[in-house]
């Protein structure tokens, strides 16, 4: 089991950028916060990556694993467990989100 990620979970990219949920779903919260599922999408601001000295930031983020047997309206819920990839604008992997920090009453399988 691990903890449900929720809209004021600390998460960022390897390279210090922040990412935020903009949610689909308002109806479930978990301590008060909108839980993450695979409809929301995550935006990330202030990341710093470049390549060969051109700006590639990363942008957002494609959840590879989710909960298996928790949904919110049909969706698998987002836990402290899954896999998020940092993507930038062109769709190319910056390397595995960090979470640092999410609420600990709900968890999910």
């Amino acid at each position: 089991m691990a903890n449900v990620l929720h809209a004021d979970a600390a998460i960022s990219c390897p390279h210090g950028g922040t990412a935020s949920l903009q949610s689909m779903q308002t109806r479930v919260a978990a301590s008060g916060q909108i839980v993450a599922d695979l409809s929301g999408q995550w935006v990330i601001t202030g990341c710093s990556f470049t390549v060969g000295g051109r700006p590639q930031p990363c942008v957002t983020v494609h959840w590879t694993t989710a909960a298996t047997q928790v949904s919110v309206l049909g969706h698998n819920v987002v836990t402290q467990g899954s896999t998020g990839v940092c993507l930038s604008i062109e769709g190319t992997a910056h390397g595995a989100l960090i979470i640092a920090g999410v609420q600990q009453r709900v968890t999910a399988v």
